[in-house]
């Protein structure tokens, strides 16, 4: 799960050389804070018409060079980085698990060898229900992987033919069978709800079936229009209508309640977990933590420098700079962006921000009264409570989070700027 903050980016040809972002960042940032590293595997059997993240239809004619590649990239990232202790590691995609056994297994094990572990790390890889199979839950079982995040999305055939989700919906139950029998002690599940067409008797069902399997993580998210996405071409061109805002409102309301129940709290608005289970690897996104990136499109965030790597796998895989890949966008550390993006992505979890830091922060800019106005007017309309110490959303307001950071980030926003 990547997010990309980048606003005003800073365009480098593929060829131009992709070293700079990384080696100006690392001397600067505190050893002893945590790190990250996010992994990006591009292939897919199938593009879903909902998706925006870079993936491309497997043909399984380039993986065995993307896994080359790829370790070398790894191994140049961590020598840079003079090969850190990793506080969580996440393999994302596209679909991590449909690279070939052995060739995951290499992935693997360079990432234990080029960096530190340890018993604390959160190691968490995606998968999909058909592409957790037998070989890959023995490749797992081999590595320090801890962690299955997997995407189900729905357990009734008609939305997932609407989703273009190319599964049976009885694979999930297969696919969890096995990451348990391989001993992968946590596990997570991704549903989507407010598909078109789709009922809150319906959505109730697909949470029942998720939650039958004892999750210790739940991820559900609202179906979202993503620009330049097949889904939303759909949509303009009329195949369907979006489901209305109050029956969304009533299924994430039905969520809620349900998921207390079965045990699990809310920690962002989308995400619930198992007091304890939370993904840190998410948290450390939301945080604004530092995180290393490999892999073509992933994202890194480095002591305040943001950069990314080219979302193209065939510059990827033709333009090695001694293993790093080329960066395509690259932010050098900017106050103002920190902080918006602090604003934006703190506000969303249950811990909400911490009033004295970012109060702080504004008081460099000079827009610490512009600030805690916003937040005070967010407060009046209900979505906010503010304390000395901490900004969180109140319950209605989770509804409003969008709104709430864009106040937020607004007050930043000088006379003379754009918002």
């Amino acid at each position: 799960m990547q997010h990309d903050t980048a606003s005003t980016p800073l365009r480098q040809r593929p060829n131009a050389s992709s070293r700079a972002p990384l080696s100006s960042a690392i001397p600067t940032r505190d050893p002893k804070a945590p790190i990250s590293l996010y992994i990006h595997i591009p292939f897919c059997v199938h593009k879903c018409h909902y998706c925006d993240f870079y993936s491309i239809v497997d043909r399984q004619d380039r993986q065995e060079a993307f896994t080359h590649r790829a370790i070398a990239e790894l191994t140049a990232v961590a020598a840079l980085a003079h090969n850190p202790t990793l506080d969580t590691i996440f393999i994302g995609g596209g679909t991590p698990t449909l690279l070939a056994p052995h060739l995951l297994a290499q992935l693997l094990t360079t990432v234990e060898s080029a960096f530190a572990l340890t018993d604390h790390t959160e190691w968490t890889i995606e998968s999909n229900p058909e592409t957790l199979t037998q070989p890959i839950g023995e490749v797992l079982e081999r590595s320090k992987v801890n962690r299955v995040s997997m995407g189900a999305q729905s357990f009734n055939p008609t939305h997932l033919k609407t989703l273009e989700r190319h599964h049976d919906p009885a694979s999930v139950e297969r696919a969890v069978t096995i990451a348990r029998a391989h001993h992968i002690p946590r596990l997570s599940l991704d549903l989507i709800y407010a598909v078109p067409g789709q009922t809150l008797p319906e959505w109730a069902d697909d949470l029942e079936r998720a939650l039958a399997f004892n999750l210790d993580h739940l991820s559900a998210y609202a179906l979202t229009y993503e620009p330049n996405t097949a889904m939303t071409a759909r949509l303009l061109r009329g195949d369907f209508e979006e489901a209305p805002d109050e029956l969304e409102v009533d299924m994430y309301n039905h969520t809620l309640d349900r998921i207390r129940r079965a045990g699990l709290d809310r920690y962002e608005v989308s995400n619930h977990a198992k007091p304890g289970l939370e993904c840190r690897h998410n948290l450390a996104y939301w945080r604004n933590r530092d995180y290393l990136a490999v892999g073509p499109s992933a994202s890194g965030h480095i002591a305040g420098t943001r950069y990314k790597n080219t979302p193209r796998l065939d510059d990827y895989l033709d333009f090695s700079d001694e293993g790093f890949a080329p960066i395509v966008e690259h932010e050098p550390p900017d106050p103002k962006r920190s902080l918006m993006d602090a604003l934006m992505l703190g506000v969303r979890t249950r811990e909400g921000l911490d009033a004295p830091s970012i109060l702080t922060s504004a008081d460099q800019l000079h827009r610490r009264a512009e600030l805690e106005s916003a937040a005070q007017s967010c407060a009046g309309s209900g979505w906010l409570t503010t304390t000395d110490t901490r900004w969180t959303l109140t319950e209605p307001g989770f509804h409003y989070a969008d709104r709430v950071a864009r106040e937020l980030m607004g007050a930043l926003v000088t006379d003379d700027e754009t918002p």
